[in-house]
């Protein structure tokens, strides 16, 4: 079966990680998040991806090549991000008669997808606490009456999922749908049209679903897939090191004495762990990384060729590749009074859902000794935090801050 993967946004909400690569490229558990997609996709027996890129799309097509996973795969550019349904019609030349179309950007497992290929025409549906943030689903019939855009009053706590299965029918569709009041021509109007002309779509409901809209979803995501995980130590385990549960530890990568690492975990090649440094569940690092003496790191992602080398703490936190933290900088990631977290994204304050979060930090960042990160931080690539420095909110790329 062929599935087509949205994958051409940049996903503006996602900066500062999103400056220097694309959001499905962002890692999670230390593979990107497309990855995962992929993967599930391949488990549940589809055999063709067609990926449509644009931001950066030198950077997936470069991991991807033309198979992966034992998926063929081929690529169409999206010149302009001009909504789904646009999309979609710009692999119009590449569709088969039925196909699966899903967002790169969020975690389909497989035994949801197993249930979805088989059907001939389908809007995949979940359960959520916050269905008014998303498109809420009307059923009639255990079809899909209707789907209504983030409403103030949902009708009820189904959501569109994002997942469907189209046959080709679906392209006349496309070219009808008018653009959107957000200036987009998108998926959900060409189904309302295709709906209100007679076509269905069984409403499918799925389970395990992971929607990474902001820097703080990738640790719930991380945590969710790090659970699954099962222990695999490749690199050198030092005497004096402990290593409590399922861990991962890639090889080349060294865990020296004095370092506790407790599970689920995940290492990547070629890094240095220790010495006496303490690593806390629902952690990855990526490959050639740095974690060194008296640093404690707790239910983070740092991606690949940080150093994090003396007396720092790292705590619900996403960290970018090339990083590199003075001795003694620290990052907080709870409020004094313990209440939600609240975020500045464009200029608009966002709430996390969560009591902990830390920082975001894109590429390239350096900071001096003793610098301070405060919560909820967005730091963008290639900035330059001086010694003693406080840091707080969103940080414009290559700034320097003293």
């Amino acid at each position: 079966m062929q599935a087509v993967i949205l994958a051409a946004g940049e996903g503006t909400r996602m900066r500062p990680l999103t400056f220097t690569k694309p959001k499905v490229m962002l890692p999670v558990a230390n593979k990107p998040i497309l990855q995962h997609v992929i993967e599930n996709l391949a488990k549940a027996e589809v055999d063709e991806v067609v990926l449509v890129v644009g931001y950066r799309e030198e950077t997936v097509r470069r991991y991807f090549g033309g198979e992966f996973d034992g998926i063929k795969i081929k690529y169409v550019r999206q010149s302009k991000q001009l909504g789904t349904a646009h999309a979609l019609l710009s692999a119009e030349h590449l569709l088969e008669d039925r196909f699966i179309m899903l967002n790169g950007d969020a975690i389909v497992f497989e035994e949801d997808l197993k249930k979805i290929v088989n059907e001939e025409s389908v809007i995949a549906v979940r359960k959520v606490s916050n269905p008014q943030d998303f498109g809420v689903v009307e059923i009639e019939d255990g079809f899909v009456k209707r789907i209504i855009e983030k409403p103030e009053k949902p009708p009820s706590n189904l959501i569109n999922a994002g997942i469907y299965i189209f046959t080709r029918e679906i392209v006349d569709y496309l070219r009808k749908t008018p653009l959107s009041a957000r200036g987009e021509y998108e998926i959900t109007d060409s189904i309302t049209m295709a709906i209100a002309e007679g076509m269905n779509f069984k409403a499918v409901r799925i389970g395990k679903w992971i929607d990474i809209g902001y820097p703080w979803d990738m640790l719930k995501a991380n945590e969710v897939l790090l659970s699954g995980i099962e222990r695999d130590i490749k690199g050198e385990v030092e005497d004096g090191a402990v290593i409590k549960g399922d861990v991962v530890v890639g090889e080349g990568t060294i865990i020296m004495a004095g370092s506790y690492v407790i599970g689920p975990v995940v290492v990547g090649r070629d890094c240095r762990i220790g010495p006496n440094c303490y690593i806390r569940p629902h952690t990855s690092i990526g490959d050639n990384c740095h974690i060194g003496n008296a640093v404690e790191v707790k239910n983070s992602i740092i991606m690949s060729n940080t150093k994090i080398p003396h007396f720092n703490y790292i705590g619900d936190s996403v960290i970018g590749e090339n990083c590199n933290f003075g001795a003694g900088t620290k990052i907080a990631n709870l409020r004094l009074d313990e209440s939600e977290i609240v975020v500045n994204v464009k200029g608009k304050a966002v709430r996390t859902g969560r009591k902990k979060f830390g920082a975001a930090i894109g590429d390239g960042v350096k900071t001096g000794i003793n610098a301070s990160i405060n919560i909820g931080s967005l730091i963008g690539n290639e900035v330059f935090i001086g010694p003693g420095a406080v840091v707080n909110g969103f940080i414009e790329p290559n700034s320097r801050v003293y």
